[in-house]
């Protein structure tokens, strides 16, 4: 029988699971590195189709995450992605969840 706490990682439960999936978060992480970033450059630097980024990014936007603004260069059309407030506070307790879990791997009762 040990005398070890065990430990509590109920608090997981909270975890955001619209930016825990890989594609979204992909592009949530590559967001919170700049002011706006084009549909190209999120393309290049996620690794996603651009079906599947357009998908994700769609789902985004509709939680309030990012911000889509869509227009046009001369007769080119474009689209821009920006995280909004709600989206980057999302993402930052979506981060401590994470790091506070890595930090707590291993070490009982805490």
């Amino acid at each position: 029988m040990s005398n070890k706490t065990e430990p509590d990682y109920t608090y997981l439960s909270d975890i955001d699971r619209l930016i825990h999936e890989p594609a979204r978060l992909a592009i949530m992480a590559v967001l919170s590195g700049c002011e706006s970033a084009d549909f190209q450059f999120l393309l290049r630097t996620t690794g996603l189709n651009k079906g599947n980024l357009s998908a994700q990014a769609i789902k985004l936007s509709e939680a309030g995450y990012v911000d889509v603004e869509k227009g046009f260069r001369g007769r080119t059309p474009y689209t821009l992605y920006r995280l909004t407030p709600l989206g980057k506070g999302a993402l930052e307790y979506y981060q401590s969840l994470i790091k506070n879990t890595l930090r707590r791997l291993g070490k009982p009762g805490k």
